[in-house]
């Protein structure tokens, strides 16, 4: 009678042997996978990512696009939508520094790969069928379908600021379409979002006030003002002019003082609109959204004196001007918040 384990064999009651690791190449396979199955079969949990994803593009192309403009990179790559007449690339002779060129050309390099993940939104939103039916919901492909096609137009405006030079005005609305690109990206990913909320209580909550909710929309207005007489600043101060390029002739200690007014109207609407909501018991997350809007107001104009005062450095303007970005998104997402019917939808 044997008694020894064969070769190989597990002695009865040991512990099964460690299963082997699948690889990194399984990994990425199975993570293709994942991704393919999330455009082709997209469920409402990947069309709120790929949404999200949106926003975070969106807000990517106005962070690289004030990187070059901040850094005088503007005029890194002369020619469009090659660098140079001679290269595509960042080379040759431009009559800027490589770092000024490698700005510029990167920041059209982020374009390119956000206009995928642009792509892939659209792609989501064709492909998601909610509770079953055949068709796509149209208001969703329609705000997704806007992301490539808004990109697209930021490339062809992006091209007219090359050829113009550095033109305010061209400056100005490219940076206005990237905001309103942005504001589209926020109101598809809320509209997503609620497709993967719980189902409301049996008793839902009272609805927000009416005049405090055309009160959130006036916010959001005033805030698109702000980022508007913030694009005329911007191109009266001195980042704008620098080595000869145009920029707006307006005083500009005046068009700073109608942002600032423009700023603390915002404030104020911003504290009235959070007060009422806290006197009429409004949902927890209106609330959040309304403290975290008066936080950023607040280091927003902390900022923005500053960077007045110090002689306006690039590196504060940037910090400004991401903020505004988050003040509108914060804007925004508030607005939709409070016009919510139910949890479950908007």
């Amino acid at each position: 009678m044997l008694t020894g384990s064969a070769p190989g064999s597990a002695r009865p009651g040991a512990p099964p042997p460690p299963a082997r690791s699948a690889g990194p190449l399984s990994a990425v396979a199975r993570g293709g996978r994942a991704l393919a199955g999330s455009l082709i079969t997209p469920s409402a949990v990947a069309l709120r990512r790929w949404a999200l994803a949106g926003v975070l593009a969106s807000v990517a192309i106005i962070a690289t696009g004030a990187a070059v403009r901040l850094s005088q990179s503007g005029l890194g790559c002369p020619d469009w939508p090659a660098c140079t007449a001679h290269s595509i690339g960042a080379t040759g002779a431009t009559g800027q520094t490589l770092v000024h060129r490698w700005i510029e050309f990167g920041n059209r390099l982020v374009t390119a790969a956000i206009l995928i993940v642009a792509v892939g939104v659209s792609v989501a939103a064709w492909r998601f069928r909610p509770d079953g039916t055949g068709r796509p919901r149209r208001d969703l492909l329609l705000l997704a379908l806007a992301q490539p096609a808004g990109i697209v137009a930021q490339a062809v405006l992006g091209g007219i600021v090359v050829l113009t030079k550095l033109d305010p005005v061209w400056v100005s609305v490219h940076f206005l379409l990237s905001m309103a690109l942005t504001g589209l990206a926020v109101t598809l990913h809320v509209r997503a979002a609620a497709l993967t909320r719980d189902a409301p209580p049996a008793a839902p909550p009272a609805p927000v006030r009416r005049d405090l909710q055309v009160l959130s929309v006036v916010l959001a207005g005033v805030a698109a003002v702000m980022v508007a007489a913030g694009t005329v600043v911007t191109g009266t101060g001195p980042l704008a002019g620098a080595g000869g390029v145009a920029r707006y002739h307006l005083p500009l200690t005046g068009v700073t003082q109608l942002h600032a007014d423009i700023g603390w109207l915002l404030t104020g609407l911003t504290v009235a609109l959070v007060a009422g909501l806290r006197l009429t018991g409004a949902p927890p997350r209106a609330m959040r959204l309304g403290w975290l809007l008066i936080g950023l107001i607040l280091a927003q104009g902390s900022v923005g004196y500053a960077q007045y005062f110090a002689g306006l450095p690039a590196g504060l303007v940037w910090v400004h001007v991401t903020g505004a970005v988050l003040i509108w998104v914060t804007a925004l997402r508030l607005a939709f918040a409070l016009h919510e019917r139910s949890p479950a939808g908007a």
